[in-house]
Formats: structure tokens, sequence, C-alpha cells
């Protein structure tokens, strides 16, 4: 039976929290909640992922470095309610692993599936996202420090990098992406795959009106 699992996505080790609330079917497949992710924190997957769960790697390449294989898992067709489906229950989501970005992503509600909604759909959440590449964590710290005072030595060339005003305390639930438009082509270590995006109209920090990821 499908269900659905109200989860609380938040970014570890960032203070104040940085975090969306979604709805999604208990039977959404890894790639797809990848994709609910990027979308509603408001990244744009330039970067490898994957989900950590009992120790295991939940991913849809093959690293380069020496890994143990048993512990590295295709998750192709792998549901999420096959890793967790109850509440309180947790996995782990990793982008950009020079950065380091770890989410943890938890089943806070099962409710029922209601056939008059479409899902998945972001109920709340809070902050802006990180700019991609900015260095992780620590990065992230020093950019907030340098875009808080204008006579920082490194004030205008970040502002440059920025190319926009970063406000990181920027929230809008409306502004989250909606029905698919866009077909972005990737190649990671010889794998190519099709990134099905949704988006009516970018914002200078890739978002568009709508509640809802068809």
């Amino acid at each position: 039976m499908v269900n659905i699992f109200q989860l609380k996505i938040a970014l570890n080790y960032i203070t104040p929290p940085i975090w969306r609330q979604v709805l999604v079917k208990s039977n959404t497949k890894l790639f797809d909640l990848h994709k609910i992710i990027q979308t509603t924190i408001g990244w744009t997957n330039s970067h490898l992922h994957q989900f950590i769960f009992n120790n295991y790697f939940y991913c849809n390449f093959n690293y380069e470095d020496d890994w143990d294989d048993n512990r590295q898992i295709d998750y192709s067709d792998i549901k999420l309610d096959e890793l967790i489906s109850k509440e309180k229950q947790q996995i782990i989501y990793e982008y950009n692993f020079n950065d380091g970005w770890e989410y943890t992503i938890e089943i806070e509600k099962v409710l029922p599936l209601d056939k008059n909604k479409k899902y998945p759909i972001c109920l709340d959440g809070a902050r802006h996202c990180p700019p991609e590449d900015c260095g992780g964590t620590g990065g992230y710290d020093d950019l907030l420090d340098i875009i808080k005072n204008p006579k920082h030595e490194e004030y205008d060339s970040m502002m440059e990098w920025l190319g926009w005003d970063f406000d990181p305390e920027y929230f809008n639930r409306n502004e989250i992406i909606a029905s698919p438009l866009v077909t972005l082509y990737f190649q990671f270590n010889d794998l190519k795959f099709y990134f099905l995006e949704s988006i009516h109209a970018f914002h200078k920090d890739n978002f568009c009106s709508a509640d809802s990821i068809s």
C-alpha cells in the first residue's frame, strides 16, 4: 500500500537550521527523491550525491576509489520505503563530496494517500540553501562573514562571485519548482542519464512559482 511520508530534510552542521518539510509518496525511488531534494533546497544538481543508510551507500555511479563493492549499491530501482518506513526513521543524503554537504532526512509522519493531491508537495522550510561550490560549512561561514561587512577586503570579489544579492534568511514556499518543462543532461563517470527538471521561469536563485513537483 502506498502511503505519504511527511519528511523533514535538514542540512547538518549549520545554524540557524536550513530545512524543508515535504510530502512524498512512500514508494518514491531514491533517484526521484534526489530530484525532490535538489528542487526544494534550491541547488542545481551540479555534483555527485549518495544516500547513506545502515553504513551502505546508495548511488547511481561507481566510485573510482578503492571502496568495498558490497557497501556500494546501485539505487536505480530502490524505493524509499524499502529503507525507511516508520516515523522517526532517518536516512542521510550527501551532496557534492568536495564541499561535503550532508542532510538528515527523517519521517515525521506517515499519512494516507490523498488521490486528489499531486505529490510531492513542499509544506514549509527555513532559510536559503548555501551557494553551490562555496566550500562546505567552513566556506559558507566565511562567505556569510564577508557579505555582512562591506569593508571586508574580499567583499567586492565575493559579491562578484555570487553574482547577486544573496540573502541567507530568504525562503518562500511559493517559489518551489513545478511541472516538468526542461530536460537537463548529465554525464558522470561515463554513466549517462537524463534528469527531468521542472521549471516555469528561473529566478536569480533558480526558483519559480508553484507548490508541488509533478
